[in-house]
């Protein structure tokens, strides 16, 4: 063999005597095959097996078998994000004509995509009260097609009745979906309750670390799988093996990660429903948590993201509150080692859910930080909060 050869064709090693706790890195866009044979029939090969890269690897497909385990499901499909895990299955189950029935309190840009691309193209939505549990019977006619569900809600976190509206669904033989990003596997699995298809964000828990953007759906039957695949196939959907290694590393820690976040969040809950000026913390522990029976019920516990409803006050001061944090940072997204808190607007369109939260809404999402330095940093924000309110209502006698 010539250089300008060799320089391509790399020379065979032994793996005798290696053996890594690490998944391997597969990169590949070709798949290359034996013979001639072999490639001409390589559709035999099925979802399952390899024929181009684009479809997966070996590190995709071990990211893929880990979470089927852990979900109890029949296979996994991986897609970019949690919201093209969502897009996914709702092109592959409705069609023209079709209904899907969403939570008024789904991650917003769910409620986007039924409005902006499947309504025009003839697809139809219908948003619920989310703690509406078996009566959603009386949504589902003969145009319902998917049920989706998340819990608890984004933001808002309102844990729902999964099993009696499942229940509900499969009597008049429709599917369901649930949003599971914020239990993870760990603390809820959706299959085990009936559910059809498990969507998981695992850009935040299951990454970890802030650093990755993928999604997963999981499902209890393998016909499911084949549609998803054919959809991504056809759309052109693939993921980088390499955020699937990131996936795969994470998904060690998670465990301890979400236990300890778990253990902080509800404590810093308890503690701050004591501050003067906040209405309501939001959290799965405390009774008044929208569906909090329902959380104790079916799900395994706590993780570090919750939400505190807070008396209102003037935009300007709660930045330069929230700026002021030493430890906490302001970002979307959470489930990582770094501590977020953001503020969330209260300004969505509640169609269907009655009443709703007044007020200032604090999403934090606990990290890895020093437990009390963590606590001096909510501290100093919620005191200062109230001097601040108290200071502007004196102004204003």
């Amino acid at each position: 063999m010539k250089d300008l050869s060799r320089v391509v064709h790399r020379p065979s090693v032994s793996h005798e005597g290696f053996s890594s706790l690490a998944v391997p890195t597969y990169r590949a866009s070709t798949i290359v095959f034996e013979n001639a044979e072999e490639y001409a029939n390589r559709k035999t090969r099925g979802p399952d097996g390899y024929t181009y890269g684009l479809h997966g690897t070996p590190t995709t497909k071990t990211l893929e078998a880990q979470l089927t385990a852990l979900e109890g499901g029949e296979r996994t499909v991986i897609v970019p994000s949690g919201q093209a895990g969502i897009t996914i299955v709702f092109l592959t189950v409705l069609r023209p004509g079709d209904k899907v029935l969403i939570p008024d309190t789904a991650y917003p840009p769910v409620k986007g995509f039924c409005v902006n691309y499947l309504e025009p193209r003839g697809i139809h939505h219908e948003v619920y009260d989310p703690m509406i549990g078996g009566e959603i019977d009386a949504l589902i006619d003969e145009t319902v097609k998917l049920v989706w569900m998340e819990s608890p809600g984004s933001t808002t976190m309102e844990f729902q009745d999964i099993p009696a509206i499942v229940a509900a669904a499969k009597a008049k033989g429709v599917l369901t979906g649930c949003d599971n990003t914020w239990a993870t596997p760990l603390l809820f699995k959706p299959i085990a309750h009936g559910v059809d298809f498990s969507m998981e964000a695992l850009t935040k828990y299951v990454g970890g670390h802030s650093d990755i953007l993928l999604g997963s759906i999981t499902v209890n039957e393998v016909k499911h799988h084949r549609a998803l695949k054919d959809t991504t196939r056809m759309i052109g959907i693939g993921v980088s093996p390499d955020e699937c290694a990131l996936a795969l590393r994470g998904i060690e820690t998670m465990g301890v990660r979400i236990k300890h976040m778990g253990e902080v969040s509800t404590d810093f809950a308890r503690r701050i429903r004591e501050f003067p000026g906040v209405r309501k913390v939001l959290h799965p522990t405390l009774p008044d948590c929208p569906g909090h029976e329902y959380w104790e019920r079916d799900f395994a516990g706590a993780n570090g993201v919750f939400t505190v409803v807070a008396d209102p006050i003037d935009e300007h001061v709660l930045g330069d509150a929230l700026s002021s944090m030493k430890i906490f940072s302001i970002g979307a997204s959470w489930g990582g080692t770094h501590s977020l808190i953001v503020p969330m607007s209260i300004s969505r369109e509640c169609s269907a859910t009655p009443g709703g939260e007044d007020g200032v809404l604090l999403r934090i999402s606990v990290g890895l930080e020093d437990k009390d330095e963590l606590w001096e940093d909510l501290d100093t924000l919620f005191k200062t909060l109230a001097a601040k309110r108290g200071a502007g209502l004196a102004a204003a006698q």
